[in-house]
């Protein structure tokens, strides 16, 4: 059957890009139930709540600050050796139309740790909506996807396994999710130390949760004390946070009612 030849664009090469050194990645997964009602009636209590996005991802920063194995990397320049960052760096995968096509591009956010969770929600609305090439990541890669390939994949090779450059190019872990789609990712490849995505979150609060993780970095049992320390760390610190804007967003609501 006579079909017809599709030339690659540049988003379709970035992710063969990707792919490609993410295979080579001995990649395992845990995954545990957690029961988030905490975090749930207290986000429920807000009238402009904040992304899920941006509750896991601003949980997952806590962890691994307190985590050093989540902020360690596996390089092999100029020998295999593990490297370890002094702070987390965010890589979020975003669909945006780029020139006729849906694509998948990726932005960061550097020490999300110490940034408020009203902070992240702008940070991330801003690479969902601002035009795709005013986005500094999106432009850096869409340039680098033109680039012939053998040295494109040298580029993006000495950028992953140069410990110094590797969390400023592509982050030190990632966050992608489809459950706002109603489905979930059950195994995602990524060339980082571990991605992080969740399924869809119940009225009581339960949602499974996984982390994906490089083999050569940490074991399985590292993870799962991980993911329980994380349940604790959104239904504790995050939901203390967003408690706190509720309360915020009282008191100002009581003074322009005042003020009428």
């Amino acid at each position: 059957m006579r079909g017809r030849a599709l030339k690659l664009s540049a988003p379709r090469r970035l992710v063969n890009d990707l792919m490609r050194f993410s295979i080579g990645v001995p990649r395992v997964t845990v995954q545990r139930q957690m029961n988030l009602d905490s975090l749930v009636r207290a986000r429920k209590a807000l009238r402009s709540k904040p992304s899920w996005t941006v509750l896991f991802l601003k949980g997952y920063a806590l962890l691994a600050e307190e985590t050093p194995e989540l902020r360690r990397a596996y390089v092999k320049f100029p020998w295999p050796q593990l490297y370890e960052y002094p702070l987390s760096v965010a890589s979020i995968a975003h669909e945006r139309e780029y020139e006729g096509e849906r694509a998948v591009l990726l932005s960061l956010i550097k020490d999300p740790e110490h940034r408020s969770l009203t902070e992240l929600e702008k940070l991330i609305q801003a690479a969902r909506s601002r035009p795709v090439l005013e986005v500094k990541e999106f432009r850096r890669a869409l340039s680098i996807a033109r680039i012939p390939t053998p040295i494109r994949r040298l580029i993006m090779w000495l950028g992953l396994n140069i410990g110094r450059q590797r969390a400023n190019r592509f982050g030190t872990f990632q966050l992608s999710v489809y459950s706002g789609l109603g489905a979930e990712s059950l195994n995602p490849l990524t060339p980082l130390t571990t991605l992080l995505n969740y399924g869809l979150i119940g009225e009581d609060g339960s949602v499974s949760v996984r982390i994906h993780y490089d083999h050569r970095v940490m074991d399985g049992a590292n993870v799962a004390r991980a993911l329980e320390r994380f349940e604790s760390i959104l239904n504790g610190p995050v939901a203390d946070e967003v408690k706190r804007l509720a309360q915020g967003a009282a008191v100002n609501a009581t003074q322009e009612d005042s003020n009428r």
